[in-house]
């Protein structure tokens, strides 16, 4: 699995750069046929962005989250992918 991270008006830290790895391990446990990912953190006055697009065997997902702060948007980011992940794999199993 191929991680990018960028960030818009934001220097994605080190810190930043670990936390979204081992959010990202999570998705990696429920489906290992991802192909790649590409992260963006943002930053707008006072609204903190997370995006993410996955490309997996198929599909493209993406996810989008807005919170005030970055580590709790990052968090509902991942969630909406999870989700987003089990229902693609249950799709695959079905056919």
């Amino acid at each position: 699995m191929q991680i990018s991270i960028t960030g818009h008006h934001v220097e994605v830290t080190e810190a930043l750069r670990n936390y979204v790895l081992e959010k990202m391990q999570r998705i990696e446990r429920h489906f290992d046929r991802i192909v790649d990912v590409h992260v963006v953190l943002a930053v707008e006055k006072l609204v903190q962005k997370a995006e993410a697009t996955v490309q997996v065997d198929g599909a493209s997902l993406f996810a989008r989250e807005e919170h005030e702060d970055l580590y709790a948007a990052i968090d509902g980011m991942v969630d909406k992918l999870d989700r987003q992940i089990i229902k693609h794999k249950e799709k695959i199993q079905k056919h």
